[in-house]
């Protein structure tokens, strides 16, 4: 039996897209997950070159783990309500300050199988931003599903689509 391939299929020719941008543009990037795991990371990571475009990576799963890496106070965690727009807007354009990347990726999100009533904590739920000098984009996507693993895969893919957007400058579309 032959080891399981990675990254995941779905995530192999996006990351090659963003890989391929950034290196033509001498361009670099940072990454800030919570739900995805590290796969944005390890995606990004998994191509050779990678040490020419990837400027690091957090996994902040944890409240505790944005106080600790992301800037955020016991009262940014007072009234917390899960995954929003504008929690992932804080966790990139901290992160991309701190690591001097041109652009970072940031998702949070409700992988599953369980979760909440309100619509960021259903499963499948992700909120997404890429942070630049000067602007931050966000988008949501519902993958309605509840599967982790899938969902995991799934954030990946539509935080490297993001990021995608953003450097070719389509980001509306």
């Amino acid at each position: 039996m032959s080891p399981p391939s990675f990254p995941p299929e779905e995530l192999r020719q996006i990351v090659q897209e963003v890989a391929t941008l950034l290196k033509e543009r001498k361009e670099t990037i940072s990454v800030a997950e919570t739900a995805a795991g590290g796969l944005i990371s390890a995606t990004l990571l998994s191509l050779p070159g990678a040490s020419g475009y990837y400027k690091g990576g957090l996994t902040l799963y944890t409240l505790e783990s944005r106080i600790a890496f992301a800037g955020w106070t016991q009262e940014s965690i007072a009234d917390y309500k899960g995954p929003t727009a504008e929690v992932v807007t804080g966790l990139a354009e901290h992160t991309r300050k701190t690591l001097g990347s041109t652009y970072t990726i940031s998702e949070s999100g409700t992988a599953g199988p369980t979760g909440g009533h309100t619509r960021n904590r259903t499963p499948g739920y992700v909120a997404l931003a890429v942070a630049r000098e000067g602007s931050t984009v966000t988008r949501e996507v519902e993958t309605g599903s509840a599967e982790r693993e899938g969902n995991m895969v799934r954030f990946a893919v539509e935080g490297l689509k993001l990021a995608r957007d953003v450097i070719k400058g389509d980001e509306k579309l």
